[in-house]
């Protein structure tokens, strides 16, 4: 098996630099760590500061029970047990992407840090196959070649502590000990499909190209430039407007002007950047757009390396005394000099559901957070994480008065929203979410309708009635991940919510995991079908729906 595994991985490398040949900007991987003296001079250091500086008695709470990772991939496992019966829409590979580290770490741990790794299920005429493969990315690579991590993690960045691993991390960059010539993206955050290409990316760098082959299996093609005209970060939320079939994107970063917006057409073309001046840098996960305008979030969750070694903080930190901002831009402008600012209350925001335009204002809906606190999703977690209250909240934007206001839609704490796609940036009925026992334990799928007024919004727990129209209850001990949205037929002339959610479950009884299709319509608490998984499914991050026809696509490439 390990000689297949090998022959495999050996053929991917040379399909990777095949596709890389035929254009489309994708960078085929082949970073030059180096080995030696130097090398492990700086490892020593950094043993001995850690040993120093760290409290290793800290349990990673984030490294254990199903949030540990899975040893080894997964190839392509055919004819799973299916209970009840997948729809022909189904037709297609469900993936999910998730942090699966390879290597232990050498010191702290978060959520965010592991290398990418992205769980399949292909779906063919009520069949099921199930793959799991590494993202195959410069990072994972040189940590492969040194046999151990290499790379400095966000679980790292705290204190004194923080400020001198990153200056660890700059002395191997500057040493040549690692290559920083493809960055240092981990793709463990989420997926998406445009220009015939599945995108696996992390906020923090540029989108590595993946290729899902007939059988389910995965290949890493490398990395995605724009031909050279990608030279910044590229969001884990991108939009694909399903009307015109263009991507709209941006990145983030600790320099001036902080935001870069950029449009990239159905052809695949990036088009010029259009810098986004901010008064401080910040942690902006995701956007939004309309059929017109796009939408940027200037939130106070500020990158502070400084308050991080004076107060003994997070690398990022919250300022609860700065109002929230939203810049409305005309999606299509070559400068941000027509952009609108509107203030609103304190607050974070991780995921938006949807925005659209509504006579003069714009409209979005957004899962809402009071006081976050990133830190809580590394080392230990507590019992009871108040500050991920995650509420669904309207907000409005009016473009001729300059005035916003909000409105509470729901209880908390509900998160990882999703819509039918079809319907991106125009105005929509129906929101599927993930209900929250905690940050990261999914215990419920929810449906709400924008169209009812919500029940009662000062109730302290989710529940059916008012614009709750469903909740898909996992039962006790069993915890799920973001549920994608498949309509029965795609396109906007059938009803709104006549298709199926899809998403995986983890059982903590038993240690065993699945992946459950439920009607998104009916919200039964009888499951459509139940894929048994082979092995457990570590909790992640996001999940993508590739269809028959993107397969096909893709596997031109």
């Amino acid at each position: 098996m390990a000689d297949v595994e090998e022959t495999k991985k050996l053929k991917s490398d040379a399909d990777a630099k095949e596709a890389a040949g035929r254009g489309g900007g994708i960078v085929v991987v082949n970073p030059k760590p180096s080995k030696g003296l130097t090398s492990k001079a700086i490892d020593f250091l950094e043993k001995l500061i850690v040993k120093l500086m760290h409290d290793s008695s800290q349990p990673q709470h984030y490294l254990s029970g199903n949030f540990a990772p899975v040893v080894d991939e997964t190839p392509p496992l055919k004819d799973l047990p299916v209970k009840g019966q997948l729809p022909e829409c189904l037709n297609g590979e469900f993936v999910r992407v998730g942090p699966n580290p390879k290597f232990t770490p050498v010191a702290g741990y978060h959520w965010f840090d592991g290398d990418g790794m992205v769980h399949g299920l292909r779906i063919k005429d009520g069949k099921a196959t199930y793959v799991s493969r590494y993202v195959r990315t410069s990072r994972l690579r040189q940590e492969e070649f040194f046999g151990g991590a290499k790379f400095m993690k966000i679980g790292d960045l705290k204190g004194l502590f923080g400020l001198i691993m990153v200056n660890f991390q700059m002395l191997r960059r500057k040493l040549k000990v690692v290559d920083a010539s493809y960055g240092s993206s981990t793709a463990n955050t989420a997926l998406v499909y445009h220009h015939g290409k599945l995108l696996a990316l992390s906020e923090a760098d540029k989108p590595y190209v993946l290729r899902v082959l007939e059988d389910g299996d995965m290949q890493t093609l490398g990395l995605l430039d724009y031909d050279k005209r990608l030279t910044h970060s590229f969001t884990a939320h991108p939009k694909v407007d399903p009307f015109t079939g263009e991507m709209f994107t941006f990145g983030y970063a600790h320099t001036p002007p902080y935001i870069t917006y950029r449009v990239i057409s159905k052809d695949g073309f990036m088009h010029d950047p259009v810098p986004i001046t901010l008064p401080a840098p910040i942690m902006m996960h995701d956007f939004a757009i309309t059929e017109n305008y796009a939408i940027f979030m200037d939130l106070p969750l500020h990158f502070s390396p400084k308050e991080m070694v004076k107060e003994n903080t997070f690398i990022f930190s919250f300022d609860a005394t700065k109002k929230s901002r939203f810049g409305v831009l005309p999606r299509y402008a070559k400068n941000e000099l027509l952009i609108k600012w509107f203030e609103l209350p304190n607050c974070f925001i991780f995921h938006n559901a949807n925005a659209w335009e509504d006579g003069d204002e714009v409209v979005l809906i957004t899962c809402r957070i009071d006081k976050p606190d990133l830190g809580m999703v590394g080392g230990a977690v507590k019992e009871n994480l108040e500050n991920f209250s995650n509420e669904l909240y309207e907000m409005r934007f009016n473009m001729k008065t300059g005035l916003a206001s909000q409105r509470k839609l729901s209880a908390p704490a509900v998160d990882f929203p999703r819509i039918n796609e079809s319907y991106t940036g125009r105005r929509q009925r129906y929101v599927y979410g993930t209900v929250l026992d905690n940050i990261a334990k999914v215990n419920a799928i929810i449906k709400f309708d924008l169209q009812v007024e919500a029940d009662d919004t000062n109730k302290t727990k989710l529940e059916v009635g008012g614009n709750v129209l469903g909740i898909f209850d996992l039962g006790p001990g069993r915890f799920g991940s973001e549920a994608v949205f498949i309509p029965r037929e795609p396109g906007i002339t059938s009803e709104e919510d006549d298709g199926y959610l899809i998403f995986f479950t983890h059982d903590e009884n038993t240690g065993k995991s699945s992946v459950t299709v439920i009607d998104a319509k009916t919200m039964s608490a009888d499951p459509v079908a139940v894929v048994e998984l082979p092995h457990r499914v570590p909790y992640g991050f996001h999940a993508f729906f590739v269809s028959e026809e993107q397969l096909r696509e893709q596997a031109a490439l």
